[in-house]
């Protein structure tokens, strides 16, 4: 068996335990990064970290530098999705940036796809394309229409509330924030209204938004259930 199948197939045995490991040094990677972000840490415990930082990032540069080598077209490999996530996971490290990306380490997971064969109910998957493409059009419509009413929430909310509130609704720009928050019926409660006019329009953007929540979720129902039924 040679290095090769190992590092690039998932159907032998040896290259399940690679995989396996790999994504195991990704996980405890990533349970290492958001420990690091803990204030209460001991200086020995940062520096414990710290060298398990080192051993993972060397682990992962030799298998990145290896899928290179092994890859039929070495330049796709590394502008490809997985190409650049992990060099991204792996760069800052050594530039010694001020960005910390280790967490798009999480996306190298996407290859236990491929490990666990996920990706035998690709008919599942297919599924969700079809019915995605069914609604595209009306989906668009949907996103443009969203944008329009964002907009004109922003500037009504800004004419309701700018005098009243000349910090928080300082320009329609300003006010986007709240029509966002209030659209999506998020409600933070960091900006409110406390004018009548600006509790009354308020009342109708968040009427406005349950339904803009409501219709791609029946677009998205009514095309599964078209499509489910054909097949």
């Amino acid at each position: 068996m040679n290095l090769k199948s190992i590092i690039i197939e998932s159907d032998t045995k040896a290259g399940r335990v690679f995989d396996y490991f790999i994504h195991s040094l990704i996980v405890l990677s990533l349970i290492s990064f958001s420990l690091e972000t803990l204030p209460t840490l001991t200086k020995e415990t940062r520096q414990l970290l710290g060298v398990f930082e080192v051993f993972s990032v060397g682990v992962f540069s030799i298998e990145y530098l290896l899928r290179i080598f092994f890859s039929p077209n070495k330049l796709r490999f590394i502008f490809s999705f997985y190409g650049l996530i992990d060099l991204l996971a792996i760069l800052p490290f050594y530039i010694a940036s001020g960005i910390d990306l280790r967490s798009v380490r999480v996306f190298r997971l996407l290859r236990l796809l491929r490990a666990f064969k996920i990706l035998r109910y690709s008919d599942s998957i297919d599924q969700f394309r079809q019915a995605f493409t069914m609604i595209r059009e009306e989906l668009m419509i949907f996103m443009v229409a969203s944008l329009f009413i964002l907009y004109v929430a922003s500037v009504g909310i800004y004419y309701f509330e700018n005098e009243a509130q000349p910090e928080q609704f300082m320009s329609v720009f300003h006010s986007l924030w709240w029509a966002v928050a209030t659209l999506t019926t998020v409600g933070y409660g960091d900006i409110y209204p406390i004018t009548v006019g600006g509790k009354i329009f308020t009342s109708i953007i968040v009427i406005l938004g349950l339904g803009v929540i409501a219709v791609p979720t029946g677009l998205i129902a009514s095309a599964m259930t078209k499509v489910l039924h054909e097949d």
